[in-house]
């Protein structure tokens, strides 16, 4: 089944193989992990579907066993030689997790359906991260937390990443902060295997190439008592993504672009596969971005074929083996959607939908109140060094309020450290308190998800806002009559510059 290679040369030309999409695939690689790194990064292993018992040709025609990705991984996950879309299979869970809004009502399930006593299927599968509604004197809010604290004792829950200081959050260190990038952080995202949440942005990790999706409160019941999950396997539409990436554009604007191509329901129960030159030349940050708003477009999940990429930034972060795996050459997918990336415009989502799509500079007469940076989608560092970036080629003052909330402890720490390309050794915190930004606040999922009334940056007036976050219903960041436009970090900043919907090429071109 498996046939050691150890050449790097042969490594990365396996790699760049996937560049053709008529070629075969490249053959997965198990990568080991060791005491938290890959131990040899050169050492790959092939491994092929297995193998079916063979039988004699019938009349429908030859045994066909190509596969996408996210069937190989499925069928992994299930013992299974193969699997079509379709198909109800139980899987194997790698990785659980839940938060403080779901937490709770999962862990009641839990323990309404396998008693009081019941202990977890897997301590070291459980991930629990409080980061919705953190900062906040809201008593319901603090006593989820609370909950998922004394479930974790109970269960002795290796990976409970806690808060207990709310007043200032650098005296936690196990807080982190945004579950989905803390869970790519913090080295749980890992090529080839299952990871479900209790969020529907889950399918953010399947820019590790790994099956991602998000589940409800009673399957995540399940899942903690069982290890298992019941999963129809979906078809898989295919995104091809070419062309160099213009400078004025992120992969925000790459994947409002697909929702408004395809509509909020247009890959409804689909995986949503990107590949092609501009996927591989992003990085894991931006390839985040377009799995995680997969879900806006109804999708099952999104992933992208591991690469050097994805491994060099699993390196140290992990202790467990993982075998990538990639869609065979001869993969059925649904349908094909091919992008000349380098002939896009930058774009936003116009309320109330994420595919209410137009260009950036058609909605340059549109006055807003205020502008957001944050959220699992749009809080990351990189996204933050992009705001930057336009902020210091503008030498001016923000218009509007901008608020600025880091994704986790990391990416604050990131704002205060990391000094932004050709800005002279600055940092983001430095360009941002220069632009007349609010000063980053405490990690979390902030106004994103509405929350409590005292939530920092919460809209609790009708106002117009430009935000990096992923959807744009009415009352989704807090007041029902607010309107918000879904744009990239960059655009974001450019508007927060003029005070107008702003087209970033104003600033960067």
């Amino acid at each position: 089944m498996a046939a050691s290679v150890s050449a790097a040369a042969k490594a990365s030309a396996a790699f760049a193989h996937k560049k053709e999409l008529a070629a075969a695939a490249p053959a997965p690689a198990q990568h080991r992990a060791g005491s938290g790194r890959r131990s040899n990064p050169c050492r790959v292993r092939a491994v092929a579907s297995p193998a079916r018992a063979p039988r004699a040709p019938a009349s429908t025609g030859s045994v066909k066993s190509a596969m996408t990705m996210t069937e190989k991984i499925l069928a992994r996950a299930s013992e299974r030689a193969g699997l079509e879309p379709g198909e109800n299979v139980w899987v194997d869970v790698d990785v659980l997790m839940t938060h403080d809004v779901c937490g709770p009502g999962t862990i009641g399930i839990f323990k309404k359906e396998f008693g009081e006593d019941a202990k977890v299927w897997d301590r070291e599968k459980v991930v629990i991260i409080p980061d919705h509604y953190i900062f906040t004197s809201d008593e319901r809010a603090n006593r989820n937390v609370d909950i998922l604290r004394d479930f974790c004792m109970e269960q002795n829950i290796n990976y409970f990443y806690d808060i207990k200081d709310l007043s200032n959050f650098k005296a936690n260190p196990d807080y982190k902060g945004v579950c989905h990038v803390a869970l790519a952080q913090e080295g749980h995202c890992r090529p080839g295997e299952v990871l479900l949440g209790t969020d529907s942005h889950t399918c953010n990790a399947g820019a590790f190439g790994q099956f991602a999706t998000g589940i409800g409160n009673t399957d995540a019941g399940f899942v903690l008592g069982t290890g298992k999950a019941l999963l129809k396997v979906p078809p898989t539409i295919r995104f091809v993504l070419d062309g160099e990436m213009p400078p004025y554009l992120l992969a925000k604007d790459l994947i409002l672009q697909i929702i408004g191509e395809i509509s909020v329901s247009g890959a409804t129960y689909k995986s949503m596969e990107f590949v092609g030159s501009t996927v591989e030349s992003l990085n894991m940050e931006e390839r985040m971005t377009l799995c995680n708003m997969v879900i806006e477009a109804g999708g099952k999940n999104g992933v992208v074929p591991a690469d050097e990429t994805t491994f060099k930034y699993l390196e140290g972060k992990t202790s467990v083996d993982y075998e990538p795996v990639y869609s065979d050459a001869q993969a059925r997918f649904f349908s094909d959607y091919r992008f000349d990336v380098s002939k896009l415009e930058p774009v936003v989502a116009k309320p109330h939908s994420p595919d209410n799509r137009v260009l950036a500079r058609e909605c340059k007469d549109v006055k807003i109140d205020r502008v957001y940076i944050g959220s699992c989608t749009g809080g990351k560092t990189e996204d933050f060094l992009a705001a930057a970036k336009v902020f210091l080629a503008s030498g001016k003052k923000v218009k509007v309020p901008t608020f600025l909330v880091p994704a986790t402890q990391k990416v604050w720490m990131d704002l205060y450290s990391l000094p932004v390309p050709g800005s002279g050794g600055k940092t983001c915190s430095q360009i941002f308190e220069e632009a007349g930004c609010d000063t980053p606040a405490s990690p979390s999922c902030g106004a994103c998800l509405g929350g409590p009334r005292d939530t920092y940056a919460r809209m609790n007036e009708p106002m117009v806002c430009v935000s990096t976050t992923n959807r744009n219903f009415p009352g989704r960041m807090g007041h029902k009559e607010g309107q918000i436009y879904l744009a990239s970090p960059y655009t974001a900043a450019a508007s927060a510059l003029t005070g107008y919907v702003t087209d970033p090429r104003d600033f960067l071109m």
